[in-house]
């Protein structure tokens, strides 16, 4: 493997993440303007279906048929995620209460 070809990896592992930062963030706005809309069901519906076809075409574009490259740029996406979850997290809120989970009424 060359110098080129390592460089090109670390180019789809960036892609990777930038597409992550797309789609993820795209439903982070999309769960802001969905909750105040008298239309919630059309925002979240379209949505997905504009973040889908953007992640599934450049995924399609950018693998180039190779395995190794669709690996990079699922693990850009995840990266992603974890970032954007990060950075949107309400200030004070580092972790979650520990508390009981009640899944039907007690008597």
């Amino acid at each position: 493997m060359t110098g080129t070809d390592v460089l090109m990896l670390i180019l789809v592992f960036a892609a990777g993440v930038l597409l992550g930062v797309v789609f993820f963030g795209g439903l982070r706005w999309t769960v802001l303007r969905g909750i105040g809309s008298p239309r919630p069901a059309l925002w979240f519906f379209g949505s997905f279906l504009v973040r889908m076809v953007f992640l599934l075409t450049a995924l399609f574009c950018l693998s180039g048929g190779a395995w190794i490259r669709l690996l990079l740029l699922g693990a850009g996406i995840l990266l992603a995620r974890s970032l954007v979850l990060r950075w949107t997290r309400s200030p004070g809120k580092e972790s979650l209460p520990e508390q009981e989970v009640l899944h039907a009424p007690q008597p």
